[in-house]
């Protein structure tokens, strides 16, 4: 979410701009509908939360137990967007004909095999996600320099060094939070939480909401790989105990923590959307206040209807 809002943001926020849009709406809008991409496979955050789960939970079910709900996701904010757009009375764009569209899908197809050879190996069974992960990036070294040729050869070097960059503070994170998950399991952290939790209520939809709640507190002032790492191993023994799927926990943990990403004070993906744009955070948060009824009405539609995040899994086996 975070390399979405800065790299496209900051060529959409001025097109929306130059186009008769807010600033401030611009900027809201690009930011939630780069959260809502955590949701969407393939989500390396569904990765950390099947790692955090200690492997108990497949990767390839927690893709497809985010797909509908990232679908709902994101139609709840377009059409969020257009309720505002219709009150504001915005532009509206130019209508692409048949031809101009299949132009610009044939170009990105190539593109998009990267997210398909990921999804696609996982999901059948292919590969593992370390292995599809290393098919794609092979593929989309060739398609980007030898196909494409957008970026030249040159700059392979210093993309390799940003990734090692990247490479680093991930697994220094789920080295630490490892640790951190053996400690808490000594010390029976995660039996005293459940015992709190449940001496509170032991409705099940208090639980969950309580859950809820806390996730989106831990989102206010961590990053999402944290919380993930350091909270499953607390939280998933409560939701299973209640009898919670642990693919529909998972969704639900991944979308908290995207609404995380989008709360001050510590924000990420406003924080990188005030800088692109130059608006003030406090207008950023004021024009972002409606989508954030959209994604919440959303967490509680997953939290307590099953099917939205397991139906295709099971359909799928």
């Amino acid at each position: 979410a975070v390399a979405d809002t800065s790299s496209i943001g900051s060529i959409l926020i001025p097109m929306m701009t130059d186009s008769g849009y807010d600033k401030d709406f611009s900027v809201a809008v690009t930011v939630t509908s780069s959260c809502q991409g955590v949701m969407i496979p393939p989500s390396h955050n569904m990765i950390l939360f099947a790692m955090a789960a200690g492997g108990g939970v497949s990767i390839g079910q927690l893709f497809m137990g985010g797909l509908i709900p990232g679908i709902i996701l994101g139609i709840a904010l377009m059409i969020m967007t257009a309720i505002i757009a219709r009150k504001r009375n915005y532009p509206k764009g130019r209508v692409l004909s048949v031809k101009e569209i299949w132009k610009v899908t044939k170009d990105a197809l190539l593109g998009l095999m990267t997210c398909i050879i990921i999804v696609g190996g996982v999901i059948f069974g292919w590969f593992t996600a370390t292995e599809s992960a290393a098919v794609a990036v092979v593929y989309a070294f060739i398609i980007t320099f030898f196909v494409y040729r957008e970026i030249p050869l040159r700059q392979f070097g210093n993309i390799l060094r940003k990734s090692l960059r990247t490479i680093a503070m991930v697994m220094a994170l789920i080295a630490t939070a490892s640790m951190f998950g053996w400690l808490l399991a000594y010390l029976k952290i995660p039996a005293m939480v459940t015992t709190a939790l449940l001496g509170i209520s032991t409705n099940k939809i208090v639980i969950l909401l309580l859950i809820n709640v806390m996730c989106l507190i831990l989102g206010c002032i961590m990053d999402m790989a944290p919380i993930i790492l350091i909270a499953t191993p607390i939280l998933l023994p409560i939701a299973t105990s209640i009898g919670l799927d642990p693919v529909q926990f998972g969704i639900m943990v991944v979308l908290n923590c995207g609404i995380g990403l989008l709360t001050p004070p510590v924000g990420a993906v406003l924080f990188i959307g005030s800088a692109v744009s130059k608006v003030p955070m406090e207008r950023v948060v004021k024009a972002t206040l409606p989508f954030y009824l959209c994604m919440v009405i959303t967490l509680l539609l997953i939290t307590f209807i099953p099917a939205i995040s397991l139906w295709l899994p099971q359909v799928l086996g």
